[in-house]
């Protein structure tokens, strides 16, 4: 078998990586994206891409603005200002901050699933939604109280 260098990209130029580089496989999972509602975005909301390319609070209610696109991972995107979005991986927060988005008391539970709410914008549920013309819609799984692990699919979700 041949021992081969990757290509990596160097200030804007591709070049074989370097004698005593080493790569960095593991990826925050993050762009950055801009806020295109009215109101502040804070850390754990779920969005969605909207029209204007930017992003959005996602909600389970209608196909619109029920394809979550990831969370947001910064403290908080004032309305027409960029922020990290976490698309994948762990996101990590405060008890409190998934409280925020959670309806929760003392942040995630470990083990649990948690959904997209069809009844607030925004905010992540525990339990999935159960009425006709809704989405169920998958975020994740919770790792511990402060960290969960993202599992959104491209697809959207399943349609009652």
């Amino acid at each position: 078998m041949t021992l081969r260098k990757p290509l990596v990209c160097v200030n804007g130029q591709i070049q074989q990586i370097q004698p005593g580089d080493t790569l960095d496989i593991t990826g925050e999972g993050s762009v950055t994206l801009t806020n295109n509602e009215a109101t502040s975005l804070v850390i754990c909301t779920p969005v969605y891409i909207d029209a204007a390319d930017g992003v959005k609070k996602a909600k389970a209610d209608a196909s619109g603005t029920m394809k979550v696109f990831g969370l947001v991972k910064s403290a908080s995107i004032e309305p027409s200002a960029s922020g990290e979005i976490q698309v994948e991986n762990v996101l990590t927060a405060t008890t409190e901050q998934w409280d925020t988005v959670a309806g929760t008391t003392g942040g995630l539970t470990a083990g649990t699933t948690y959904y997209l709410s069809a009844t607030i914008a925004g905010e992540i549920t525990a339990t999935a939604p159960t009425t006709t013309a809704q989405y169920v819609v998958p975020v994740g799984v919770a790792i511990s109280t402060t960290e969960l692990k993202i599992n959104i699919s491209a697809f959207g979700g399943i349609l009652l």
